[in-house]
């Protein structure tokens, strides 16, 4: 019998063998698998992390690092007034001595003799305009004082030439309007109407300060600013409201004030501390705000060597005034 079993011996142990084999190769391809496994949920983990390092990133770079709008029509973070004509002035005194030969004669009235003797006070030909400069928040009382009661005689000055009138919007009162950056807004508008309609400059300026919000309130809203710099005349309208409800320089205008905060430009050391700030020829203006008698003889005091010349008088016989003896 041991005979019989003894030709299966090498084909029962052929068959081990092969399945020893086949359960390796199940083993290696199980163990390959794994490995496989384990790679393509590592890479998964990666894209979803580099996907979400995309995502901050976008976020960041379109909040935080935007591109920040530049208004191309200031200079030193300043507007020019280029036309000063047709404001809007109801709250102004009535009787505002402002006009260039005025501001030269000064505040001390004067005996009028005969029209024939009288020097009268004229802009040389070749002097340059005062330089005036506002730094100005839109939400600031001092600011809107200055601006209604110097309105009427600054037109004049600068209608005249006889006074280069820059305004610089900044925002030191953001967080006085409730939380909704009232006075961020309103300077970004003014950039956009210096922008886009810089002979409306004034006009809407003045309406700002003349028409101004009470601290601590909300303040107006983009579209109402926009419906504003309409009303002040602007001619494009759609520009202008465009600009101003984008809030397209908003971030200029924080800027600027930060700048401002730092140090204001061809002074010697000036930084912007107080609301309003008003510079001439360089000089700040430390007098009333709302006394524009004292500001025109502020700035006559500053700048009449320079700007202003007094023709000789010519009497004739005729005129000369003769004394009265006492009775």
């Amino acid at each position: 019998m041991s005979n019989d079993q003894s030709p299966n011996v090498p084909a029962e142990r052929d068959r081990r063998e092969a399945v020893r084999e086949k359960a390796q190769q199940v083993k290696a391809r199980q163990a390959r698998l794994r490995v496989l496994r384990r790679s393509l949920i590592g890479a998964g983990a990666a894209a979803v992390v580099a996907v979400g390092a995309v995502a901050v990133t976008y976020a960041v770079s379109s909040n935080g690092s935007r591109p920040q709008a530049l208004p191309a029509a200031a200079t030193d973070d300043g507007f020019l007034v280029s036309s000063a004509t047709g404001v809007p002035d109801p709250l102004a005194p009535q009787a505002v001595d402002g006009d260039a030969s005025t501001l030269a004669a000064g505040a001390t009235p004067t005996p009028t003799p005969e029209p024939a003797t009288t020097p009268t006070p004229t802009p040389t030909s070749t002097a340059a305009p005062v330089d005036i400069r506002v730094y100005v928040d839109y939400l600031s009382t001092e600011a809107r004082e200055f601006q209604v009661a110097n309105a009427e005689q600054l037109s004049k000055w600068v209608d005249e030439d006889a006074a280069k009138l820059t305004y610089y919007p900044v925002a030191m009162l953001t967080s006085k309007s409730n939380g909704t950056k009232y006075s961020l807004r309103a300077a970004g508008a003014s950039a956009c109407v210096a922008t886009h309609a810089s002979d409306r400059f004034f006009a809407f300026n003045h309406e700002l300060l003349a028409n101004q919000p009470a601290v601590d309130s909300e303040g107006y809203s983009d579209q109402q600013l926009a419906d504003m710099a309409q009303g002040a005349g602007v001619s494009d309208v759609a520009t202008v409201r465009s600009c101003i409800e984008d809030e397209t320089y908003t971030g200029w205008a924080k800027a600027a004030t930060d700048r401002a905060i730092k140090g204001l430009p061809d002074t010697k050391g000036l930084a912007l501390t107080t609301l309003p700030t008003v510079l001439v020829n360089g000089t700040p203006y430390v007098g009333h705000m709302d006394d524009p008698k004292e500001f025109a003889q502020f700035v006559l005091t500053i700048d009449s060597n320079a700007y202003y010349s007094t023709a000789t008088p010519t009497p004739t016989p005729s005129a000369t005034p003769t004394a009265t003896p006492a009775g």
